[in-house]
């Protein structure tokens, strides 16, 4: 029996693989996350979130008919104000960096265990990005710094943001996201409380138009705040 009060995420699974949507059916069921529908296909996937309208979907980045990839970008173009979280088997596939670039909230490795599952559903629901610094940050670095910004290649669209509308502290901010740290760590680094770091945060999602941290720690590159370079020193665990 769940604990918490909030009403629960409303999930859509898109697989290719029955086990695969019936395994992770059965778990966020067992954990008082509703499952609202099952997609087999990228197609499908995107009709099936437009007609059911869910909170969250996890979604397989290789299928048949529309990868997950673009599926994940027409829904969220439709439907903004769903969450996507890709699944994936390999914790630096180049689709991934694409996905978050286009708005997905984070990913997951299929082989996320059930707890992690469904804590990572209810964190997407709640507006926040499902980020493990340490992959993320090799995941960015792996891919940015070869990403077009033309749209070509990896077909991930250029992010343009004028970062002169930020403060020099919301630039700080911005920065050491980019860079992988949590809420606490930026109040820790700052000297900040943790309510004036959610404040920055807010303020610099509504001036740059960006959705969640995902897309904060990807515009952090794409715009020279944060270099690969910046972090070679720094553990990846």
């Amino acid at each position: 029996m769940t604990t918490h009060t909030e009403p629960a995420p409303r999930v859509v699974i898109a697989d290719d693989q029955e086990l695969v949507r019936t395994g992770f059916r059965l778990i966020l069921t067992a954990r008082g996350i509703d499952v609202v529908g099952e997609a087999g296909d990228g197609a499908e996937a995107v009709a099936t979130v437009l007609r059911l309208r869910p909170d969250v979907v996890l979604m397989d980045i290789r299928m048949p008919v529309m990868d997950g990839l673009e599926a994940a970008r027409r829904i969220l173009v439709q439907a903004p104000d769903c969450r996507v979280i890709m699944l994936t088997t390999f914790d630096l596939d180049h689709y991934v960096y694409a996905a978050l670039a286009s708005g997905a909230s984070g990913f997951l490795l299929k082989d996320v265990t059930p707890a992690h599952l469904a804590a990572a559903v209810r964190l997407v629901d709640t507006g926040d990005a499902l980020l493990a610094p340490s992959i993320t940050r090799r995941l960015v670095e792996r891919f940015a710094p070869s990403a077009p910004r033309t749209g070509a290649g990896l077909a991930i669209p250029a992010v343009h943001r004028d970062l002169a509308a930020l403060t020099p502290r919301e630039r700080e901010v911005l920065t050491l996201m980019g860079r992988g740290l949590s809420n606490s760590e930026l109040a820790q680094e700052l000297t900040l409380s943790g309510a004036t770091v959610k404040t920055h945060v807010a303020r610099i999602f509504a001036k740059l138009t960006l959705r969640d941290r995902a897309q904060a720690v990807v515009l952090a590159y794409e715009t020279g705040l944060v270099s690969p370079g910046e972090l070679e020193n720094q553990p990846t665990r």
